[in-house]
């Protein structure tokens, strides 16, 4: 099968940074789901494993965790799926990625794709669907309709990337809190708000004005999406005693001053969507079914897809380019590539 990998950590600037191989077909073991990959979403995750990981001898190491494709074959243990099914699933940091014809993954991450989405605009969703929704409803602890959290604030800042453009729209459909969303572009802050926030205001200015100016004394939660230690002291200080902070990204953790937490009481949350399939926890089959209920969402128009841009086939070159516009940290929900070049 056609893939790409990498034999060696490396930087974007490295010559041959990805390349096309060709590995060899997959076999499903008794849990797992064999899928053609149709379509692939790009992720920061993505960046951060091919600067740090080494494959271990000369095998490759192939990365990607957002795909669309057809179920072609599957273990014994498989129920609920069928060959031809078109499927979606973000699938496990630990096992080979989504960069490749062919992809094993467990069956309980997997759901039936939407209906409505083609392969492009579904394979942005997977990955950021679960870590948002595990931020809201796990992490947070929330509830589920227009009574949870009703009369409640939540700040998500860096809201217009990936996992902000789902779980502001998460937040406004399954929820009743009122979403206060950071971004620092007309363009940026203008996804927010299509997106479904109700506030938009710029977290590369002071935070507290502006909430105050909007008539938020504190806010009771916070979704940390990037530059969380930039940012710390200031979300601290915006939290309501007894409130909450979520957080996603891998700040210096001498920037995290968590005594600080101690005097409101606060909580810290952290959230890695790999971690049920990491270590095989009991409710793993979860993502599944979060996904299921995020693709029901989706084909009765209450989510939408957040795709922004298609960059072209799956390929190394086009990879490689997409991967050097989520480091200039400047993308707008996500970036795909889609399909196999001819031959």
């Amino acid at each position: 099968m056609r893939a790409i990998g990498y034999q060696h950590p490396a930087q974007l600037d490295a010559p041959d940074y990805l390349l096309d191989v060709s590995l060899p077909d997959p076999v499903p073991g008794p849990r797992d789901l064999l899928v053609r990959v149709e379509a692939i979403g790009l992720n920061p995750v993505d960046l951060k494993v091919r600067g740090r990981e080494h494959p271990g001898g000369a095998g490759w190491r192939v990365l990607g965790w957002d795909a669309v494709g057809r179920v072609e074959a599957m273990g014994p243990q498989v129920e609920g799926f069928a060959n031809g099914d078109r499927v979606w699933y973000a699938g496990a940091l630990h096992r080979p990625g989504c960069n490749a014809e062919l992809q094993l993954v467990d069956a309980r991450l997997v759901a039936l794709a939407p209906h409505s989405l083609d392969a492009a605009a579904a394979a942005a969703l997977p990955l950021t669907a679960i870590t948002a929704w595990e931020l809201l409803f796990d992490r947070l602890g929330l509830g589920q309709g227009a009574d949870a959290g009703a009369g409640e604030s939540l700040l998500v800042m860096g809201a217009a990337g990936g996992v902000g453009s789902v779980l502001l729209q998460l937040g406004r459909q399954l929820t009743g809190l009122t979403l206060v969303a950071t971004a620092s572009r007309p363009e940026s802050q203008d996804w927010a708000r299509r997106c479904g926030a109700h506030h938009v205001i710029n977290h590369r200015e002071p935070l507290r004005p502006q909430l105050e100016a909007l008539g938020f004394a504190a806010v009771d939660r916070v979704v940390s999406l990037t530059h969380t230690g930039e940012h710390f002291d200031q979300l601290v200080d915006v939290l309501a005693p007894q409130g909450a902070l979520a957080l996603i990204d891998d700040p210096d953790p001498a920037a995290l001053n968590v005594l600080a937490l101690k005097r409101k009481s606060l909580s810290l949350h952290w959230e890695l969507m790999f971690t049920r399939s990491l270590y095989d926890t009991p409710d793993l089959a979860q993502q599944g079914g979060l996904l299921k209920r995020v693709a029901e969402l989706v084909d009765t128009g209450l989510v939408f897809s957040t795709v922004r841009q298609v960059l072209g086939p799956i390929t190394a070159a086009n990879l490689t380019a997409g991967h050097r516009l989520l480091a200039s940290d400047t993308t707008i929900g996500k970036l795909v590539l889609a399909g196999w070049p001819a031959g």
